[in-house]
């Protein structure tokens, strides 16, 4: 993704502020609570698209995030952006690089369920609420 290209946040007023707290904070948006930007490429429109999303690491350099849109019968647009171009790019911090973003197989996905559930007990709350079972994404890092 190239780097002069405009990025467009999130059209939820309070993602957006979210991204804003987070890039004047240098991702201490929220202390104690693991968020990361994830940038992707518009599926329709081509054009860059940031939303700001709770994370858990699975090694040193996967991230794993949910596809919750917090409990809604339809996947948000960045899952469906990522799944028709999975390079992404992912800010953690003050330290942004490039990722390969897939959804986790039916044999990973119970153990990094797991683990974002932990996290965030909310989101065995979003997946009770919807018939959709909410995807897990693994976010690796390519450097």
């Amino acid at each position: 993704m190239d780097r002069q290209e405009e990025i467009t946040d999130s059209p939820n007023e309070w993602v957006a502020q979210h991204i804003r707290h987070y890039l004047e904070t240098n991702g201490q948006a929220r202390p104690g609570m693991n968020d990361l930007l994830l940038t992707t490429r518009g599926r329709k429109s081509g054009k860059l698209r940031r939303t700001a999303l709770v994370y858990v690491r699975d090694g040193e350099d996967r991230y794993i995030v949910a596809a919750s849109n917090a409990g809604a019968d339809q996947h948000p647009a960045w899952y469906l952006n990522l799944t028709a171009n999975p390079n992404v790019t992912v800010q953690i911090g003050a330290e942004t690089f490039p990722a390969a973003a897939r959804t986790a197989t039916p044999e990973e996905k119970p153990r990094l369920w797991a683990l974002m559930v932990a996290a965030v007990p909310s989101y065995q709350g979003y997946q009770e609420a919807t018939s959709r079972d909410i995807p897990v994404v693994i976010l690796d890092r390519t450097y």
